[in-house]
C-alpha cells in the first residue's frame, strides 16, 4: 500500500515544473515582445526623422524658388512650375506614413535642377544688371545729346533771325522838299503852298552786304495837313492789310548804298504839316514831315 505523503509531494513537484515551464515560456515571449516593440519604435523614431529632414530640404528648396520668383526676371515662369511641383511633393510626403526613402530621391533630383536654374537666373540678373547700366548710359547720352541739339536748334533759330534782321535793308535820310517849277525847267525850293508844282521827296537805302541783291520796290504815302493821300492814291494788298499809297519806285539794289530821289507833282498844295511814309511792302521803313506855310 502507496503512502499517501509521497503522492502530494510527487503532484506537487509536477505542478511547480509546469509552472516554471510557464513562467520561463511567459519571460521569453515578454522579452521577445519588448524587443520587437522596440524594435518597431526605432523603426518609427527613424522613418519620423526621415520624414522631418525630407520636408525640411523641401521647404528650403521652396523657399529658395520663391525668393528667385520674387526677382521677377524673364525665367519666373520656370521657376513657378519647379516651385509647384516641390509644394505638392510637401502635400505627398505629409499624407505618408510609409518609408519615405523614395522621396529623398527626388528631392536629390529637385535639389540639382533648382542649383541648374537658380545659377541661370542669377546669370540672367547680371545680364540683365550690365544692359540696364548701357540702357541708363544710353539714356544719359540721348539726354545730353538732345538737350545740346536743343541748344543748337535755338541758337539757329536765333542766327535765323539774326540774319533775318540783318539783311533787311535800311533805309535812312528820308527827306522832302517843295519846288516851283519855272519856264526854264529849273526848280526853286520853296515853303509857300501857294508857289508849289511839285514835292521832291528822298531817301538813302544803307548798304548791306548779306542782303539780297536785285530790285527792290518800295511804296511812298505822302499826307497832306487835311489827312488826304496826294498822288496815284493806289491801293495794294498785302494779305489781310492793305496799303493806299501816292506813288511807288523800284530800284535795282546791288549791296550798295542807293539814293533815291522822286518827284510828286501837285497844285493848290494845302498849308501845313505834311507826313510822308515810306514802305517796304506793308512794313513802315521809314518817314518823315515838312510844313508849308
Amino acid at each position: 500500500m502507496e503512502n499517501p505523503t509521497n503522492n502530494n509531494n510527487s503532484s506537487l513537484k509536477a505542478v511547480i515544473a509546469v509552472l516554471a515551464v510557464l513562467l520561463i515560456g511567459s519571460l521569453v515571449y515578454i522579452f521577445k515582445l519588448s524587443s520587437d516593440t522596440e524594435v518597431v519604435k526605432t523603426e518609427l523614431t527613424t522613418s519620423m526623422t526621415e520624414k522631418e529632414s525630407v520636408m525640411k530640404d523641401l521647404q528650403e528648396l521652396k523657399a529658395t524658388y520663391d525668393a528667385a520668383i520674387a526677382e521677377n526676371t524673364s525665367m519666373s515662369d520656370e521657376l513657378i512650375q519647379e516651385r509647384d511641383k516641390v509644394v505638392a511633393l510637401m502635400a505627398d510626403l505629409n499624407k505618408s506614413k510609409g518609408d519615405v526613402s523614395k522621396y529623398r530621391s527626388q528631392v536629390q533630383a529637385m535639389q540639382g535642377k533648382m542649383k541648374t536654374l537658380v545659377a541661370e537666373n542669377d546669370e540672367l540678373k547680371k545680364q540683365n544688371g550690365v544692359l540696364t547700366v548701357q540702357r541708363d548710359s544710353t539714356i544719359t547720352v540721348l539726354g545730353e545729346s538732345k538737350k545740346y541739339n536743343e541748344v543748337l536748334v535755338g541758337q539757329n533759330e536765333e542766327l535765323a533771325k539774326t540774319v533775318e534782321r540783318g539783311s533787311k535793308l535800311s533805309v535812312t535820310n528820308t527827306k522832302t522838299a517843295a519846288y516851283k517849277l519855272r519856264s526854264s525847267g529849273k526848280q526853286i525850293e520853296t515853303d509857300k503852298a501857294s508857289r508849289a508844282d511839285v514835292l521832291k521827296i528822298s531817301f538813302t537805302i544803307a548798304e548791306n552786304q548779306i542782303a539780297k541783291s536785285g530790285d527792290k520796290t518800295y511804296y511812298v504815302q505822302v499826307i497832306d495837313a487835311k489827312n488826304n493821300v496826294l498822288g496815284e492814291k493806289k491801293t495794294e494788298s498785302f494779305g489781310d492789310n492793305s496799303l493806299t499809297y501816292s506813288f511807288k519806285t523800284t530800284v535795282k539794289y546791288e549791296n550798295k548804298t542807293v539814293n533815291v530821289t522822286e518827284d510828286l507833282p501837285g497844285k493848290d498844295f494845302a498849308k501845313g504839316t505834311y507826313f510822308i511814309n515810306v514802305f517796304d511792302n506793308d512794313e513802315l521803313v521809314s518817314k518823315t514831315s515838312f510844313s508849308l506855310r
